[in-house]
């Protein structure tokens, strides 16, 4: 009795080993890859960005001022942009201003703002910060 010779594009097939069902797994594991390189870039990208900001006390002059110190640690040679606010007892903003520092070398610089005001201020601080 003879048994019946059984092909290699047979057990291919039998065993799920063709080509064309791998091209779809190939494709998706491609672009999953480029999916969480593209989403990683972007995360460092914005954290390279990232200013943090330290209060460091304020001053009410008069109930027409108050000065605000502060430090920033923000990305060396890149121009920063922040709003400094006083606000009465109510956190009800007073005064406010933007105020704009060029680029620098330092990576950590403190700073002193006055910030004019329509009313009495019980307290100054930095809103926000953001690289330009």
């Amino acid at each position: 009795m003879t048994m019946p010779v059984t092909t290699p594009a047979e057990l291919d097939e039998r065993y799920g080993r063709t080509g064309s069902k791998r091209v779809p797994w190939i494709v998706g594991g491609a672009l999953a890859v480029a999916v969480v390189g593209v989403a990683g870039w972007m995360t460092v990208r914005s954290a390279m960005d990232d200013v943090d900001i330290t209060g460091t006390g304020y001053r009410v002059i008069d109930e027409h001022s108050v000065t605000v110190d502060f430090q920033i640690t923000a990305p060396r040679d890149r121009d920063v942009h922040c709003i400094v606010e006083a606000q009465d007892e109510e956190f009800g903003v007073v005064g406010w201003k933007v105020v704009e520092y060029p680029a620098s070398a330092d990576h950590a610089r403190a700073f002193s703002e006055t910030v004019p005001t329509v009313a009495l201020a019980t307290t100054g601080l930095v809103n926000s910060c953001w690289v330009a």
